[in-house]
């Protein structure tokens, strides 16, 4: 009887054990940190070095999104980006993605300003496109969330650059 009584204990905290061990996973799904609300399916890279080493590495462009927490514009952007299938599909496969709260050294990056949300290209051959821009020109790297198709165009525009210059 003792040996039975051991046995469904030891069964009892396999039992337990499992489960909680399948809680605890459940709970590690929360969304991975560098999407920060962008995209959790996206592959994100940390820094800007990263994402030039991957852009030249895989030929793929690199896509760096300037934003800030508190920014009211850049919440309503990134809401937009997140829930657009089409968006988040590209930026998996084709793209290398970047999102950042803070500004980089790149100069280049910020060609008429340092202003959020504002997203920008960069060729695998590390060149800022400067001339793929949105729509308004006084903020020319600006998107808001009804500018999404013309996002995707753009995102579109530097994959076929890619094609036709190097």
């Amino acid at each position: 009887i003792m040996l039975h009584s051991t046995l469904a204990l030891s069964l009892l905290l396999i039992a337990v054990s499992s489960n909680l061990a399948m809680a605890i996973k459940k709970e590690k799904r929360a969304p991975q940190t560098l999407s920060r609300g962008w995209g959790d399916e996206i592959t994100w890279v940390q820094t800007y070095e990263e994402g030039l080493y991957r852009a030249k590495k895989s030929n793929k462009p690199l896509m760096v999104i300037h934003h800030l927490e508190d920014c009211q514009y850049c919440q309503a952007l990134k809401k937009a980006f997140a829930e657009n299938e089409e968006i988040q599909e590209m930026a998996q496969n084709n793209f290398v993605m970047l999102n950042l709260m803070h500004e980089t050294t790149d100069k280049n990056l910020s060609p008429d300003g340092q202003y959020v949300p504002r997203i920008m290209f960069v060729d695998p051959s590390l060149t800022v496109r400067a001339d793929i821009t949105g729509r308004y020109s006084n903020r020319l790297y600006a998107y808001e969330p009804q500018d999404i198709p013309f996002l995707i165009e753009n995102m579109k525009k530097a994959l076929r650059l890619i094609q036709t210059e190097l």
